[in-house]
């Protein structure tokens, strides 16, 4: 399918995993992709899968999002490499997992900056051009963890569910400008961030998800896909769960 053909998309977290996976599918579906991610190596690596698929249908980025100043200087060059960005997602994202009682300041602040002040900066960042052409889709990556909580991650849940009301108010903003923004939470998926954990959680996160298996980056890209698709049009303001069952 060319649903995206000759529509530009940022994805921000492009560097591995569910990231990773948008980028791929974005291009496979026609449009030309920005690979943002903290590592320049990582973002190139991915650039070049996808230029093998397609010439010239990506370039690789590497910004701190929660840096400000970095990130609107990196939205002035974008759009003049690029010429225009029609779409939007913001992927990128971190953990830092412990109690409340005994999380730092410092876990604290890095996740929310990241998670939800970095998205928030690249929405400024492009709001502007957005706004001049009139359309345009912003796709924000949020967490079942927002949605529902999760012991030992109040930082965690805390940006994710920020990025769900930050997603509510902006499409109410960019309506009428014929600007969808919309959320996408994803539920246990397979990549390397939760191959590591312990089997024994691995197990009883199992038992919570109705369909009786881990998700794949590839569920996420395909939900992203269609809402950044002309077929989603009439969609705004959503959150579209990804998780097999765990949130009904």
């Amino acid at each position: 399918m060319n649903r995206l053909e000759n529509q530009i998309a940022i994805v921000t977290g492009a560097g591995r995993g569910i990231g990773e996976a948008i980028a791929l599918r974005l291009a496979r579906e026609g449009a030309t992709v920005a690979c943002v991610s903290r590592s320049e190596a990582n973002s190139a690596r991915v650039a070049a899968r996808i230029n093998e698929l397609r010439p010239d249908a990506a370039r690789a980025y590497a910004v701190d999002v929660a840096d400000r100043k970095a990130v609107t200087e990196l939205c002035g060059t974008l759009l003049k490499d690029l010429g225009r960005v029609d779409i939007l997602v913001n992927n990128a994202g971190v953990t830092r997992d412990g109690l409340a009682m005994r999380m730092s300041e410092e876990d604290w602040d890095i996740v929310i900056d990241t998670n939800l002040k970095g998205a928030f900066n690249f929405i400024q960042g492009v709001m502007r051009p957005l706004i001049k052409q009139r359309g345009g889709r912003i796709i924000n990556i949020a967490s079942v963890a927002g949605l529902m909580g999760n012991a030992g991650q109040a930082n965690y849940a805390a940006s994710k569910a920020g990025l769900v009301g930050l997603t509510k108010t902006l499409a109410r903003e960019l309506a009428t400008r014929n600007i969808t923004v919309n959320a996408v939470a994803p539920g246990f998926i397979n990549t390397d961030m939760t191959e590591v954990l312990p089997e024994a959680v691995k197990t009883g996160v199992l038992a919570s998800i109705p369909v009786g298996h881990f998700g794949e980056p590839d569920d996420i890209a395909a939900a992203v896909a269609y809402l950044a698709s002309p077929e989603a049009k009439y969609i705004t303001g959503q959150t579209l769960t990804v998780d097999g069952g765990m949130v009904m």
